[in-house]
């Protein structure tokens, strides 16, 4: 017993925050494999996980809104992308060295879960959850600060344009690429405005403008991508 507390103890200390409720760090570090039956799901992270996913969306945009001044909605919605991606959260969790203290089931463990990247994405995101429950949102958006402060001033990868994003977004889901195009054109020649509409199969076509056809069209990508709530900085 003393020395599983000072193990929570080191994770706290590099987490920069002390428990109220140990339980609730247990629990976001249990998978549903090493649930006690009588509980099931609810004994493990997924809850903890789902409130997570919502403190560090908020606590990242806060941020942002700080760090970029001048950004537009839509660039602060592809670094918000970014930051919460599963693969930023599992990097993050391997920089919180969480995994040997995910608790899994015999099974889960001897596949190498914790080491697995949607278990560790998953934990990192229970964990906010669990700060959040047992210190508050300040408690919470410290320890996102604490870990993704670095990386939203200087991102490990370059941020996707909405194109190749709406792009993979209808691949993951067996659909066509998406086709664009002209709605209109207006203005002189030396500063035309055009007007560009995507269409991606089964979904209502999205409409955007700009100076040149590479703009109208990453605009409308934006748009639609927006609409089905694939962008989302709330």
């Amino acid at each position: 017993m003393k020395r599983r507390a000072s193990a929570d103890g080191a994770l706290e200390a590099r987490l920069g925050h002390v428990f109220a409720d140990r339980t609730l760090l247990e629990r976001a570090l249990t998978h549903i494999t090493a649930a006690r039956s009588k509980e099931g799901r609810l004994g493990s992270y997924q809850r903890l996980e789902f409130l997570g996913d919502r403190v560090l969306g908020l606590a990242v945009a806060d941020m942002l809104i700080g760090a970029y001044p001048t950004a537009d909605e839509g660039e602060l919605s592809r670094r918000l992308a970014e930051l919460v991606r599963a693969e930023t959260c599992a990097e993050v969790a391997e920089a919180m060295e969480l995994g040997p203290y995910i608790r899994l089931g015999a099974g889960e463990a001897g596949s190498g879960g914790r080491r697995k990247a949607a278990i560790l994405s998953d934990v990192c995101e229970a964990v906010i959850g669990a700060t959040h429950l047992d210190g508050g949102y300040a408690a919470a958006a410290a320890l996102v600060e604490r870990f993704w402060g670095e990386r939203l001033l200087a991102p490990k990868r370059p941020l996707r344009d909405p194109k190749t994003e709406l792009q993979e977004w209808a691949q993951g889901r067996g659909l066509a690429a998406p086709v664009y195009r002209e709605v209109a054109r207006s203005g002189p020649d030396h500063n035309p405005q055009f007007r560009v509409a995507v269409m991606v199969e089964g979904v209502e076509e999205a409409q955007g403008g700009g100076r040149s056809k590479r703009a109208a069209e990453q605009a409308a990508a934006e748009a639609l991508l927006a609409r089905e709530g694939v962008v989302n900085i709330a």
